[in-house]
């Protein structure tokens, strides 16, 4: 692939290492530099996503509660054949099919399979974490996305991020409902009575992905010199420790 083929990641930079702390567009990352894909990131305030996913062509990934589009990163846009893509499964999938050569993401037998599985991450875990992060989440975002991250959130939720998860019972919870969805899929990949790492024994696919760009969010924006990601790492007898130390080598940011 020559340098003018390059293919270009939209992302949203932060104040974390390497810029990068989104898991939805860590999802597209890490995916590119599983495939060994040379990609260039363009980096995208909040308050600019749409008016460059309509630049560059990529579709909305829902609708607002008004019915206007709603538009999302991680976006790519390829040259190699003029295709501009947003949402992660479907980019996985865009790249396992135009560039073959590559480890594959989601196998045909498993297209139901990772469907599935993304409704029940997002039932097992999402839901809670979300609480527990949207509030620091905000705090280290460059001006600009600071605002509109803040306004947007509080009018979707109706209340202010500071009331999200307050330190006491509340945030407990969600972190006990946090670790609970965790210790499930650690059951789910033990349910041959085998510990496997990944879904598919030893090799990763999306749902590893999927989990990983996650996980990342809490290590890098919470610190990954903190208590609480000391305690993640410590979950399921320290599966998830070993599972992150795998995905360090695709933990880089091409710019």
């Amino acid at each position: 692939m020559s340098s003018s083929n390059v293919i270009l990641l939209y992302d949203i930079p932060g104040n974390v290492a390497g810029k990068a702390w989104s898991p939805n567009t860590w999802k597209t990352r890490y995916a590119l530099n599983y495939k060994g894909l040379p990609y260039k990131t363009i980096w995208v305030e909040y308050p600019d996503i749409a008016q460059v996913c309509k630049e560059i062509g990529a579709t909305p990934t829902s609708t607002k509660e008004d019915g206007s589009p709603y538009f999302t990163l991680p976006a790519i846009y390829d040259p190699s054949t003029n295709t501009a893509l947003s949402e992660s499964a479907r980019i996985a999938r865009y790249l396992d099919k135009t560039y073959p050569g590559t480890p594959v993401l989601i196998p045909p037998e498993t297209d139901a399979f990772h469907a599935a599985f993304q409704e029940a991450l997002q039932r097992l875990v999402l839901q809670n974490i979300s609480p527990l992060m949207l509030p620091p989440t905000c705090l280290q975002l460059n001006p600009p996305s600071y605002v509109y991250f803040r306004e947007t959130r509080e009018r979707m939720y109706g209340k202010k991020l500071e009331e999200f998860t307050p330190v006491g019972p509340i945030r407990d919870e969600h972190w006990q409902k946090v670790q609970d969805g965790y210790s499930r899929m650690s059951s789910w990949l033990t349910a041959d009575g085998k510990d496997k790492l990944f879904f598919m024994g030893d090799k990763i696919c999306y749902a590893d992905i999927s989990i990983a760009g996650w996980t990342v969010w809490m290590k890098l924006v919470l610190g990954p010199d903190s208590a609480e990601w000391a305690a993640i790492k410590a979950w399921d007898g320290g599966r998830w420790s070993r599972f992150m130390e795998h995905f360090e080598k695709y933990e880089f940011v091409d710019e």
